[in-house]
This record gives structure tokens, C-alpha cells and sequence, in this order.
């Protein structure tokens, strides 16, 4: 079935748009063993830009994993979720991964259930712990495979930040850079949600993975790109918009990817024939509220003092947050106070920072938190 539009889940095929600049750089250092760390706000399209190189890599002697470590909690979730993609996604067929485990992971006897729909995925529980294999021996496994195989490998871990949140994070990152970096067929691509997390990960030099790959930012697909797109897929449903609406719709949510298709499809769904100022804007009131359950658990448990410094965001301040007139309009506490309410709200991903000041990381959050908040 093909979608008009496509969002909540990682895009495929012809709902793919535009990053043919990204998608060519991302696929070369795919081919020439290249480490990648993938970097940018959420709602752009990692996943998406990952997978759709991993569909187009055709040498036979390239193997592209991938996998997600969402909700890996532990250092050992890690090392199973590792072992588990790799003996799957290295296997050409069924069997070939009982080969594999037997092969690579022979003091396990690990619990495998095959699902009566062709189709379906292999259920399988490797059972690794401290007491049968050392992290060093589960993070080597990619070189073994590839090597026994003649094939190269890369490596795409989505969500890696969570890495950083493990017990004791440093020694485990120490430890996984300390054998990854002397694997001579296999290359890594590293990515995930949380850009601050991300870059604290990567961009500061004394962190284990700095340098460890080519940094990759992801910007946003221009509104010329967008465009044509979106009134494609209006067309696709016997449907018409105009450009002026259809270049709101980016500007509308700032041209993140998934919020552009979200709303495009918002719009789409009122639209009988041609898309008016009315139909514009019940899409955009139907955004905020599919979004609002989440923008509520996002502001509980929240002080005054954040909430008070997103309003100041929202009233368009962005620096001098600690100056006299803002902290007493705003009430925000005393200027030492500041800094802590920043950071406490970037481990949110309420907000995010540049050279230029603070900033609301979610479009939609702030029109919903103008209208719920501020009336």
C-alpha cells in the first residue's frame, strides 16, 4: 500500500525525500569503512537516511547491520542486543544462525523460537552474562564474523547515547572504544535521538569516542525540496494544495521531517478537493493535540522557574536570561539559578543551545505552550 505520507516510524522507498548529498557521503564511508557518527535533532530522520543506504549497498562483500539499543538499560543488555542482531543479520538463512552461535558463542546455549509465519522474525534469547563472557570477547565478535565471512561489516547502532546512561558509563565506553578502534574489517555507524547526549558523547575531547569517526550533521530538507513533494503526494489522492500552503506546512513546524509529514497528513485527511485556509488550520489544531498528552507528562514534575523560562523562550528571549530586567519580568530566581534550570531542562530535550542563544527544540511544543500556557 502506498502511504500519502509517513511519520512515527523510520521512512522508506517513495516517502524517502531529498538528502541525496547526505545519502551519497553516507553511503561512501559505508563502502570504505569509514566510522560515522550521525548527529541532529530528533524528527530529521537518522533512522531513515540509515536504512534506506543500508537498502542500497549491493557489493556482496559489504554486510550493513543494524540495530536499536532503545531499551537497553545495563551494560550486559548491551552485549545481548549486540551478539543477538549480529548472529541474526550476519545469517543467510535460518539455520545459518544456530551455525553462527555455534560458531562465535560456544559456551551458550541460547533459546531460539521459530514463528509458524514465514514472514515473521526468530525470537532469540542469547542469555549472555558476566559469568560466561567478558564484554572484550562479545565486542570482537563483528571482526570474527567478518573474517570468517571475507565480507566487511558496518556496524549502525541507533539510540548509542544510551551508552551514557549506563552504571559506570565511562569505564564501559573506555572499554568498547578500546576494542572497536583496532578492528580492521569492520566499521561502525553510531547515532541517535537525544542530539545533547550525542554530542557530549562525541564532541568532548576527553571523552573515550572523541575523533572516533567522521562527525555527519543532518540539516533540515529545505522548503524547495518539501514543496514539490507535498503537493505530490496531494495529487497521489486526487487532491490539490497550493504552493503558498504547502511551503506554511514547513515553515509551520520549522521543516523537521516527521512533524512536516504529520501535519501534511493532518491537512490531507480535511481536504475534500482543494485545501483551504480552514482545512490549514484544523490540521494544524489537530497536530497540537495528538502532540499535547506528551507535551504534558514532558512539563510534569517541572518548577515555576522552568516554566517561566519557557515563557521568556516563547516571548522571544534567548540570551540574558540572567540580566535584571529578565529575571524579575519572568521571575526566574536569582542569576545563579539560571544555569541550573538550563541544564535541567537540555536533559529534558525541552531545549537546546547554539552560538546564538536558547532555544525551544520542539516547534509544536511551543505553539502548544503559547496556547496552553500562555493566553
Amino acid at each position: 500500500m502506498k502511504r500519502a505520507f509517513v511519520y512515527g516510524i523510520s521512512v522508506e522507498g517513495e516517502n524517502f525525500t531529498d538528502r541525496v548529498k547526505e545519502t551519497k557521503r553516507l553511503k561512501l564511508n559505508f563502502e570504505n569503512g569509514i566510522n560515522v557518527i550521525l548527529i541532529s535533532p530528533r524528527r530529521m530522520g537518522k533512522s531513515s537516511i540509515v536504512k534506506k543506504v543500508k537498502s542500497e549497498i549491493t557489493n556482496p562483500e559489504i554486510k550493513v547491520v543494524y540495530m536499536d539499543i532503545y531499551d537497553c538499560r545495563s551494560e550486559y543488555d548491551f552485549y545481548n542486543r549486540f551478539a543477538t542482531v549480529l548472529m541474526k543479520e550476519t545469517a543467510t538463512k535460518s539455520e545459518h544462525i544456530i551455525e553462527n552461535i555455534k560458531r562465535f558463542l560456544v559456551r551458550l546455549t541460547p533459546k531460539i523460537s521459530f514463528s509458524p509465519e514465514p514472514m515473521s522474525d526468530i525470537s532469540l534469547s542469547l542469555g549472555i552474562t558476566p559469568q560466561n563472557y567478558q564484554p572484550e570477547e562479545i565486542l570482537q565478535l563483528p571482526e570474527l564474523i567478518a573474517k570468517e565471512q571475507g565480507k566487511h561489516i558496518v556496524v549502525c547502532i541507533d539510540e548509542f547515547q544510551q551508552i551514557g546512561e549506563f552504571t559506570d558509563s565511562l569505564t564501559i565506553q573506555k572499554r568498547i572504544r578500546g576494542v572497536w578502534q583496532h578492528q580492521q574489517n569492520v566499521s561502525y555507524c553510531l547515532f541517535g535521538s537525544k542530539k545533547h547526549l550525542m554530542t557530549k558523547l562525541f564532541q568532548n575531547r576527553k571523552m573515550p569516542f572523541y575523533q572516533f569517526g567522521e562527525m555527519m550533521y543532518l540539516d533540515k530538507i529545505s522548503t524547495e525540496d518539501w514543496v514539490p513533494f507535498i503537493q505530490s503526494r496531494f495529487e497521489y489522492q486526487g487532491k490539490k494544495i497550493s504552493e503558498e500552503l504547502a511551503r506554511r506546512i514547513c515553515e509551520t513546524v520549522e521543516n523537521l521531517s516527521s512533524y512536516v509529514q504529520q501535519l501534511a497528513w493532518n491537512i490531507l485527511a480535511e481536504t475534500d478537493q482543494e485545501t483551504t485556509e480552514q482545512e490549514f488550520n484544523t490540521g494544524v489544531e489537530a497536530l497540537m493535540t495528538q502532540c499535547s498528552g506528551l507535551f504534558q507528562e514532558q512539563l510534569q514534575g517541572l518548577t515555576s522557574y522552568q516554566i517561566n523560562f519557557i515563557r521568556a523562550i516563547c516571548n522571544g528571549v534567548h540570551s540574558d536570561f540572567g540580566s535584571k530586567a529578565v529575571l524579575e519580568e519572568y521571575n526566574l530566581g536569582s542569576k545563579s539559578n539560571i544555569s541550573r534550570i538550563k541544564e535541567s531542562l537540555l536533559d529534558k530535550e525541552l531545549i537546546e543551545t547554539d552560538a546564538d542563544g536558547v532555544y525551544l527544540e520542539d516547534p509544536v511544543f511551543k505553539m502548544w505552550f503559547k496556547r496552553e500556557y500562555m493566553k
